[in-house]
């Protein structure tokens, strides 16, 4: 009986059934990128493209995640600190079978499916992966991801008997001629049986049948014994589109921008030209949030209902409340800005800034490790770092917390209702109490009591007739040559 494709269905996983096992292949994976940097360093999307299959995978809460490097691995080592992964070294390289027979060496305990995917699949979705593994759990030996690309002569054809039966795959081959049907080919993404892959892994070492055998090798060899084999095609076959060149990458930089466009209209926003705006797999964006041309959105940043993001504005990691407005030409990153507050124009908000409720932040103003509570009001030219700002007080014009002395970073703290004039250094550690003023020109180096007006400018002299004095002197000096 034919094997049946069927659509792709979000898995539900059953209950006391084992997690799956997960190992992300990327040994050759950007070896046509021409570039000194591993090809899974390589960015789509503004993340990594190991970032991007280990956030993948990661979704369906393996038991396990080995990640196949290759002999050049340290600064593929350098990105994984942190995360919970087995790495497993393929020194020297080899195909993909003798890949994968070294990671499940360091994976014996486990005794779940065996999901295998190549680490330059960015644009491939969880929900993909979750069928594919859903489809493996109905009794499967192996079921592998299939896909239609229009121009498949790069990649391995799934080969089938009359009655639809998947018997191999063949190898690539030429460009199908114009009119005849798009075959389908093998997207390398593979989910096993445990016991069936391994099985299939002894055999082909036994053939010893090619130099680099490849997890390929494996469907005809199911195939021809007893073993269920199944092809389940993608849905949209740019899932399985891998990164090999340049032009690749830019491909699928286009189609994760539109997605994630097409994901923020589907949320709710007013997005006013998508054909210039970027935003991350990760960004969150709730209704009414309206986004000007030319932004940006990165890392996860959440941008709560009514907020604004005007052109050519940067934000990373950052979360914007109700009804804040950040642009024009601005730059925010790790920040949190507050209900009603408004950044920009040309303000560089840095890591560790929050902005309480209706705060302004404006044009020409650097903050950095600084709380600025409930309308406090730096309008422009200022820079605010390490810093305690109270509510309700106005930072003027020019004004600059000296916070670094050299050799460590000090803080400024400033009360509430406090008035500082414009061009004033306030050299910390210094503490400015509530409802003081500083007069302008000030530079401070104490403490200021509640209350009290700060001064430390040199009193003014002028000096009368100086100008016309200059004058004449001038005009003697002329004269005289």
């Amino acid at each position: 009986m034919a094997a049946k494709r069927g659509n792709l269905k979000r898995s539900s996983g059953g209950k006391g059934e084992a997690q799956p096992v997960v190992v992300i292949l990327t040994v050759g994976v950007g070896a046509r990128l021409r570039s000194s940097l591993p090809g899974v360093l390589h960015r789509v999307a503004g993340q990594t493209l190991l970032e991007t299959i280990l956030e993948t995978a990661e979704s369906l809460s393996p038991a396990r995640t080995a990640i196949v490097l290759g002999p050049a691995r340290r600064e593929i080592e350098e990105t994984l600190e942190g995360r919970s992964v087995t790495v497993v070294v393929q020194d020297p390289r080899g195909g993909t079978a003798d890949a994968t027979r070294r990671a499940l060496a360091e994976l014996q305990d486990s005794a779940g499916p065996v999901l295998l995917i190549p680490g330059d699949l960015p644009l491939l979705r969880r929900e993909t992966l979750a069928a594919l593994l859903d489809r493996q759990r109905q009794g499967l030996d192996l079921a592998f991801l299939s896909f239609r690309p229009p121009e498949a002569a790069d990649f391995g054809r799934v080969a089938r008997e009359r009655k639809g039966r998947v018997v191999g795959i063949a190898a690539a081959g030429k460009a199908v001629a114009r009119g005849k049907e798009t075959p389908e080919v093998n997207a390398g993404v593979y989910c096993f049986d445990g016991g069936a892959l391994r099985r299939a892994l002894e055999t082909l070492a036994r053939r010893g049948s090619s130099r680099d055998p490849d997890l390929a090798e494996t469907v005809a060899l199911l195939a021809s014994g007893r073993g269920k084999v199944e092809a389940v095609e993608a849905e949209d076959w740019r899932e399985a589109w891998s990164i090999r060149t340049r032009r690749d990458l830019a491909a699928a930089e286009e189609v994760a921008r539109r997605r994630a466009v097409e994901r923020a209209l589907d949320a709710g926003a007013t997005v006013l030209d998508p054909l210039t705006t970027r935003i991350g797999p990760r960004v969150e964006i709730e209704p009414d949030v309206v986004i000007h041309p030319f932004v940006s959105l990165e890392g996860r940043s959440v941008l709560r209902e009514g907020c604004e993001v005007l052109s050519f504005t940067r934000v990373a990691d950052s979360v914007l409340a109700p009804r804040a407005v950040v642009g024009p030409s601005s730059d925010v990153e790790g920040a949190r800005i507050g209900a009603r507050s408004r950044v920009g124009p040309f303000a560089r908000v840095r890591p560790g800034t929050v902005l309480e409720e209706d705060v302004r932040v404006g044009n020409f103003v650097e903050t950095k490790k600084v709380v600025l509570r409930h309308g406090v009001k730096a309008s422009h030219l200022s820079y605010l770092g390490d810093a305690e700002i109270g509510a309700e007080t106005n930072i003027g014009a020019g004004v600059i917390t000296c916070n670094y002395d050299g050799e460590k970073k000090n803080r400024t703290t400033i009360g509430r209702n406090a008035f500082i004039g414009s061009d004033c250094p306030l050299v910390a550690p210094v503490t400015i109490g509530d409802g003081a003023w500083v007069g302008a020109g000030s530079t401070v180096t104490e403490d200021v009591p509640a209350g009290a007006l700060a001064l430390t400018r040199p009193p003014q002299k002028n000096i009368e007739g100086w100008v016309e004095r200059r004058r004449e002197k001038k005009s003697g000096k002329e004269t005289r040559r």
